[in-house]
């Protein structure tokens, strides 16, 4: 049977106008800033003089990532448009993409199937030009540091301990280490540089944790760029760039109105890394889609270890968030992968393989349940090689857990494929909830950090390497150690080492460097070697994609 990709089915959607998207959510047209006939954007305002009482809040999660897929973002917009088939007033809330997946390996994060949000050529391209708002305030940001030292350097800055990065939203490893300030005097201070992607700068864990302009010009003046010889951090504010930067992001921070395919309002607003940031969609967006919406359903990067503890840990407790339910994300083919069996394989019955590969689903729902005590319901995406006793196997063993499974088929059949978790989810929301963090902030950054590895990941502890020791001291010294703690992880594992998959025991977590993301509001322990700019693929996706004489693209997955 011959299926239909993404776009063309995207394609073949009949959309409505923004007008009427944003008239079903309930926004009256003075918030409404339209951009075309299908994308708008929200003006912040509204949350300051809507007097409606904020919906219940879902986060869609899924188990440690696999080569064969979860497709949390499409079960994340099938739920949405399930609910709203039940007869709720339901909001989806969701990331943006950035170029560099999109032209790369991972594609674009606009759902899939018959559960998308659309235009998905306009979301997984420039959209409303957010990322490119955030990319020039980055770059805004470093000019003026270069240009503060060759005017004269009056705040003592070391150039060899500068910490701000150039950015630009395209995966580019030629540009991950660089030199420059070359051919003499006036063009510069040579210096070793570098460049991030745009949703690895700090300016996007800061839009997308601001709550509001006035929060937003606060995070970003505290901002560390690098250090004085004397070794005292360098902020934004000190370089008094502060005002220009929030100039280029102030229409930026307005969430993006768009819908799913069933007409479902959705708003699709920033996109931090998942790996050394939050890795979740804005905190303006969430609140907004909780205010218009009686469930506002959202999702987090990665698996839960990475993706939901972020957003419980970090992003919850910034906003004063709490959830009424949480969503994890499986299917019975990533959970034979964790169990050994080999992707050519998948498409076989291998209840020994799934069954070994199980605990890291069980993990996974345990913490949600039993740290974050949160109620919690399994989707498995089913595919169609899936057997009824694969199936049966992991809803024995979530039962255990006191967990139901519940089947999607949102890929293939839209909403219609999520009436049955939308009616869980419902039930959930309704139960005694004592939603608590995996650790306070009172405690030392080592002891964050272990709790997160003991509670969370199911390691023995963490080592520290010389320089991350000498690291957290000095951040400490001033004044950072209450922050929370984002780790920068390798997301295909709970360990800090990619081969270990299921539910590895006995490990220990290395911490090699720690920094301060003080705009954001916190401390970055990273393990591994964490790419702040990846590189593109031997056979990139952009090599698939064009355009026709109509201007109509293909090839976008």
């Amino acid at each position: 049977m011959a299926y239909l990709s993404d776009i063309e089915i995207a394609q073949a959607a009949k959309l409505q106008p923004i007008r009427a998207i944003a008239e079903k959510a309930g926004i009256d047209e003075k918030y409404v800033e339209e951009y075309g006939r299908y994308k708008a954007k929200i003006d912040y305002s509204i949350l300051k003089e809507s007097t409606r009482k904020d919906g219940k809040l879902v986060l869609v999660t899924a188990i440690t990532p696999t080569p064969a897929g979860e497709g949390k973002t499409t079960t994340t917009i099938g739920l949405a448009d399930g609910l709203n088939r039940i007869g709720k007033n339901t909001v989806v809330a969701l990331r943006e993409p950035s170029l560099g997946p999109v032209f790369g390996v991972k594609g674009g994060a606009a759902g899939g199937g018959y559960a998308q949000v659309v235009p998905m050529e306009e979301i997984n391209l420039h959209f409303t030009g957010d990322f490119h708002a955030i990319g020039a305030a980055n770059n805004l940001l470093a000019a003026m540091l270069d240009n503060h030292i060759y005017q004269g350097n009056a705040l003592g800055i070391d150039p060899r301990r500068i910490t701000w990065r150039r950015c630009v939203d395209m995966n580019d490893r030629q540009l991950r280490f660089v030199t420059d300030g070359l051919g003499g005097r006036v063009n510069g201070t040579p210096r070793e540089d570098g460049f991030d992607i745009t949703v690895a700068s700090e300016i996007m864990a800061v839009f997308c944790l601001a709550n509001s302009i006035t929060d937003l010009k606060a995070r970003l003046s505290r901002m560390v760029v690098g250090y004085t010889y004397e070794d005292k951090p360098v902020t934004a504010g000190d370089l008094n760039a502060v005002g220009a930067m929030t100039a280029l992001l102030k229409d930026a921070l307005k969430p993006n109105l768009v819908q799913t395919l069933e007409g479902t309002p959705a708003l699709v607003h920033g996109g931090p890394f998942a790996n050394i940031a939050h890795g979740c969609n804005s905190v303006i967006a969430t609140k907004t889609a909780m205010k218009l919406g009686d469930y506002a359903i959202t999702e987090a990067g990665f698996g839960a270890d990475l993706g939901a503890e972020k957003f419980l840990d970090i992003k919850c407790r910034e906003a004063g968030l709490c959830p009424s339910a949480v969503v994890v994300v499986a299917t019975v083919r990533a959970l034979k992968m964790h169990g050994g069996a080999l992707k050519a394989e998948l498409g076989s019955e291998n209840l020994a393989a799934l069954e070994k590969g199980l605990p890291n689903l069980l993990r996974h729902v345990k913490n949600i349940k039993e740290v974050y005590k949160l109620p919690c319901v399994v989707a498995v995406n089913r595919f169609p090689t899936d057997t009824d006793q694969e199936i049966e196997l992991v809803i024995e063993k979530c039962k255990e857990l006191g967990v139901n499974v519940v089947l999607s088929t949102v890929w293939a059949d839209g909403g219609k494929g999520g009436v049955a978790l939308a009616e869980e989810v419902v039930r959930l929301c309704e139960e005694k909830n004592e939603f608590t963090y995996s650790y306070e902030l009172d405690g030392s950054i080592e002891e964050k950090i272990g709790a997160i590895v003991k509670k969370v990941y199911g390691g023995d502890g963490v080592a520290f390497t010389s320089a991350a020791q000498k690291q957290i001291k000095r951040l400490a010294e001033l004044g950072y150690g209450k922050l929370p703690v984002c780790m920068a992880k390798t997301q295909y594992s709970f360990s800090d080492d990619p081969t270990k998959l299921g539910a590895p025991e006995g490990f220990t977590v290395t911490v090699k460097h720690v920094k301060v993301s003080a705009g954001a509001g916190f401390i970055v322990a990273q393990t591994g070697d964490i790419i702040t700019m990846p590189g593109l693929p031997k056979l990139p996706a952009a090599e698939k994609i064009d355009v026709d004489e109509d201007g109509k693209i293909h090839g976008l997955f």
